[in-house]
C-alpha cells in the first residue's frame, strides 16, 4: 500500500465554493477506481483553520494504480485548475479502512519529522499503539505511514465527528470519500 497527499494553499480571499461544488462534482467519478483503498476529499476554511486548504489524501492498494491516477487526466485537471503540486507519499506502517469509512466527515493530520538516529522498531510500535487507541476513540480509519526521504511520519485520521483541538493536528473537512 501507498500513502499519498498533495495540497493547495489558496489565497484568503479565496470563494472555498468553488473547492466544495469540485469535490461534489468530481468525487463521485473515483467511487469505483481500481486499486483506490480510498480518496478523502479534504479541505479546510479560513476561520476554522489558518488559511484555506485542499488537500485531498489518498491510500492506494499498489504503485500501479497510484501511478495510473498521477498520469491520467483526473490529475492532470487537478493540476490545470490550482497548479503543479509536490505529492508526498509515505509507506503504510498501519492502515485500517473500517466498513463504515464513507461516513467520515472529519480528518485530522499530523506529519512529524523523526529524529536522526531514533530506534524506527521501537517508533513503528508506538505508531501502532497511535492507531490503536484513535480506533478505540473512533476513528473510521487510520493511516499511520513512514517516509524515509525526508524522515518523516504522517498520521490520518477520518471521522465522523469533529475532534477537540488540543493535540497539534491540522483538521480538515472531508468534502467526498471515494472507497471502493
Amino acid at each position: 500500500m501507498i500513502a499519498m497527499q498533495y495540497g493547495f494553499v489558496l489565497p484568503a480571499d479565496y470563494d472555498m465554493a468553488i473547492v466544495r461544488e469540485r469535490i461534489a462534482t468530481k468525487g463521485p467519478l473515483l467511487d469505483d477506481l481500481p486499486g483506490l483503498a480510498f480518496k478523502a476529499y479534504l479541505y479546510a476554511e479560513r476561520g476554522e483553520s489558518v488559511e484555506n486548504l485542499y488537500a485531498p489524501f489518498y491510500l492506494w492498494r499498489d504503485e500501479e494504480s497510484m501511478h495510473g491516477f498521477l498520469n491520467g487526466a483526473g490529475f492532470a485537471g487537478v493540476a490545470r485548475a490550482f497548479g503543479w503540486p509536490s505529492v508526498r507519499t509515505w509507506t503504510p506502517w498501519h492502515a485500517s479502512v473500517g466498513a463504515r469509512v464513507r461516513e467520515a466527515r472529519h480528518a485530522t493530520r499530523v506529519i512529524e519529522a523523526i529524529a536522526p538516529y531514533s530506534d524506527l522498531a521501537a517508533l513503528r510500535v508506538k505508531e501502532e499503539e497511535y492507531a490503536r487507541q484513535a480506533l478505540e476513540r473512533g476513528a473510521l480509519a487510520v493511516v499511520v505511514g513512514f517516509e524515509p526521504v525526508t524522515w518523516s511520519v504522517v498520521r490520518l485520521c477520518l471521522w465522523r465527528d469533529a475532534q477537540p483541538a488540543d493535540d497539534g493536528a491540522l483538521r480538515y473537512r472531508v468534502g467526498h470519500l471515494s472507497a471502493p
